[in-house]
């Protein structure tokens, strides 16, 4: 549970970080922090956009979440660390999760000068949903 691993990284569970970190949990949309201020701000209405920012950016500190780039309009959060790799719709931005590991061999003057330790793969397309809204966009 992340409260656990709060709590195990040294962090104060105040109300607001609780209210986040349930918002967080389980949840598989790669919510933006604009997102979670939105839904947390019901409960909590005092609550600041500085407070869900400044918690996440801990949170990602302490490898509690990971912070995705794959959206450039907006930054993207996953509390799922575990290593997996992503893709997005084109049209309407919707994240998902791919679990499956893919080996990938890099150029071996490349290869001389790294010693990777992993990989992060991101893949774009477009979602059956918006294809279905938009007859003639290509898979």
């Amino acid at each position: 549970m992340l409260t656990e691993k709060i709590s195990a990284a040294g962090m104060r569970l105040t109300p607001q970080r609780l209210a986040i970190v349930a918002f967080l949990e389980g949840n598989t949309g790669h919510p933006s922090a604009e997102d979670i201020f939105h839904a947390v701000r019901r409960r909590y209405p005092s609550m600041s956009f500085a407070t869900v920012y400044n918690t996440l950016e801990a949170m990602k500190g302490v490898g509690i979440v990971r912070e995705l780039k794959i959206d450039a309009s907006r930054r993207r959060y996953d509390p799922n660390t575990k290593r997996h790799h992503h893709l997005m719709c084109d049209c309407c931005g919707k994240i998902v999760d791919i679990h499956v590991d893919y080996r990938l061999d890099l150029p071996a003057q490349v290869a001389e000068e790294f010693e990777v330790i992993g990989n992060h793969v991101e893949f774009f397309g477009t979602c059956r949903p918006c294809r279905e809204r938009a007859p003639g966009i290509a898979g």
